[in-house]
């Protein structure tokens, strides 16, 4: 070959370096033969020794491990004026017998909702309106959210009457059945972060005819699985409709791990608890919580060991 024999194919730069230069005999510590390059071809290629080649990645069959979201709306004020009025807890307030009473009731529930299968979800229900369940609700997640390695979802499914944002002071928008409804509807971005650094709130959405359709979907159980997936520490809690006074409180419960049935001492009848209690057999674990009750006499005296004016 000499400058003016021509070089079959163009290749590439390394495939046409090839063709003129004995590359192997240069591995091999001899000199390759004298040729005349051609005055366009290209400079043969630096000597160095073969990388080793990586071995091809080995498949792996395990799927990737989802998390579900971190809340990512502009943070609301909670209105604790309006709380300290409507005799809720208020963060950083003073211990009182109450707040004491919730600590006790969260041990609990704490300890049971560990490796529950049903996942980290309590109901609060109650046979009838009026009988504390919306409050309850709320002084459970603002006691929860205390917690220092919790992150707590306070989701309002009463959804013929919803009332938590409002008791809060936050600004609700769509919510949990807006994202049933619609799959184009991100459950996600329902939710309200509010300035409880470990608390939040999904408000009920948009009424539907068929809320109680929608919650028996396999669709309900896959949002509440994005919701916590791969976050043991999120708790969600649900305040519920009555039990006997519509059917999504029953339906609720068979997603739960803990339905928290609120009785209130002195206004639910035997007969309501006998009936909604049957309502919810065979799903969650059911407890009883006494609501608005008086105690005379014995020993206990929650709050007054921390002194006045001492928050904990």
């Amino acid at each position: 070959m000499n400058q003016h024999s021509p070089i079959k194919g163009r290749g590439s730069l390394i495939e046409r370096a090839t063709e003129i230069f004995d590359f192997q005999a240069a591995l091999r510590g001899r000199a390759a033969p004298a040729v005349d390059v051609p005055a366009d071809a290209p400079p043969p290629p630096p000597m160095f020794d073969p990388v080793p080649q990586a071995p091809d990645p080995v498949a792996s069959d395990e799927a990737p491990i989802f998390r579900a979201q971190a809340w990512t709306s502009p943070a609301q004020p909670v209105d604790r004026d309006r709380l300290t009025e409507a005799g809720f807890l208020v963060p950083g307030a003073p211990v009182t017998a109450m707040s004491e009473e919730f600590r006790l009731l969260k041990r609990g529930l704490l300890t049971h909702l560990q490796d529950n299968p049903r996942g980290n979800r309590i109901l609060l229900c109650s046979p009838h309106s009026g009988e504390g369940k919306t409050f309850c609700a709320i002084n459970l997640a603002l006691s929860l959210a205390a917690e220092q390695d919790r992150e707590i979802l306070l989701v309002d499914a009463d959804f013929g009457n919803p009332g938590i944002p409002e008791t809060l002071g936050l600004q609700a928008g769509p919510g949990l059945m807006d994202a049933l409804a619609d799959p184009l509807v991100a459950i996600e971005d329902c939710v309200l972060r509010t300035d409880i650094p470990s608390l939040s709130v999904l408000p009920a959405g948009q009424r539907s005819h068929a809320d109680t359709e929608y919650l028996a979907s396999a669709r309900t159980e896959m949002l509440l699985q994005r919701l916590t997936e791969g976050r043991p520490d999120r708790i969600i809690v649900f305040d519920s409709p009555p039990l006997l006074a519509a059917s999504p409180a029953a339906v609720l419960a068979s997603h739960v791990a803990v339905a928290l049935l609120v009785v209130r001492a002195d206004k639910t009848s035997e007969s309501a608890l006998r009936e909604a209690a049957a309502l919810l057999k065979g799903g969650a674990q059911v407890q009883l919580l006494l609501n608005a009750v008086r105690y005379t006499g014995g020993a206990r005296r929650f709050g007054s060991y921390y002194g006045k004016g001492e928050a904990g």
